[in-house]
């Protein structure tokens, strides 16, 4: 696992759109996992203003990573519609290449085989974006969940409906109790597994997920066995991580040939 820790979120931001972009470049039609939430946010305003700059993700293609089961089609905090402002247009991105679980299906469980199997006709995942929840989620993938788990129906836990309720205007009976969540063993499927957060509040979890025991009450723990993970946080979220020094030599001796 590589720990980048850096000054605040708009470098968290700058330095994780660096790594997409330098994907993009590489492969024009690699296939991006895409977190919703407040910690990607600084990311995709970055990467947006690299495509101004000539960037070229016309080929690109994207998969979130979960959504609510139960909100309307095109209900305004539906993850469906995050993506489509927050990603797919803010990037430039084409509609048709951007998948999102469909919660709103009247057989939720065959959705969820359906987004599974879309996921690897399209060859898997080469980049998936995280956050972390102050949990230790990722996705919706909440304490407890397995380690092994392909993408299905979760129950979120009464921390995370909590958190979420600041986008529903604080209104917490509106938070959905279900969602669909791409699986722990299908995120760590991915190539390249990138997780960015910040603030304090992160602090716990970031620290739980890259030096303590993998295991799932801290579901985050598992990106230890991701045969390629890189962490992006900034200095509040890695306030407490005990091998600091050693992650800062690291990022200050990275070879330019080193993806």
């Amino acid at each position: 696992m590589e720990i980048i820790v850096v000054p605040d979120p708009e470098s968290v931001g700058d330095v994780a759109a660096e790594r997409i972009a330098e994907l993009v470049r590489r492969k024009p039609d690699a296939v991006l996992g895409v977190a919703t939430g407040s910690s990607p946010v600084p990311t995709y305003r970055s990467l947006e203003q690299r495509v101004r700059n000539g960037l070229d993700v016309s080929g690109v293609s994207a998969f979130a990573l979960d959504e609510y089961v139960g909100l309307s089609e095109g209900h305004p905090q539906s993850y469906a519609e995050v993506v489509r402002r927050e990603v797919t247009e803010r990037l430039g991105l084409d509609p048709e290449r951007v998948h999102v679980p469909k919660g709103h299906a009247v057989d939720v469980p065959a959705a969820c085989e359906e987004y599974e199997e879309a996921i690897r006709a399209a060859g898997g995942v080469d980049l998936q974006i995280l956050g972390i929840g102050s949990n230790g989620h990722i996705g919706f993938n909440e304490p407890s969940s397995s380690l092994a788990g392909r993408t299905r129906v979760k129950t979120l836990t009464p921390t995370t409906r909590r958190d979420n309720a600041r986008f529903f205007d604080d209104d917490l009976s509106q938070v959905p109790t279900h969602c669909i969540t791409q699986g722990i063993g299908t995120i760590l499927d991915s190539g390249l597994a990138l997780l960015v957060a910040s603030g304090e509040g992160k602090a716990e979890a970031v620290a739980a997920m890259a030096e303590g025991p993998v295991g799932a009450f801290c579901p985050a723990s598992a990106l230890q066995l991701h045969r390629r993970s890189v962490v992006v946080v900034d200095e509040a979220a890695a306030s407490l991580l005990t091998n600091r020094e050693y992650y800062d030599f690291v990022r200050d001796n990275r070879p330019s040939w080193q993806l």
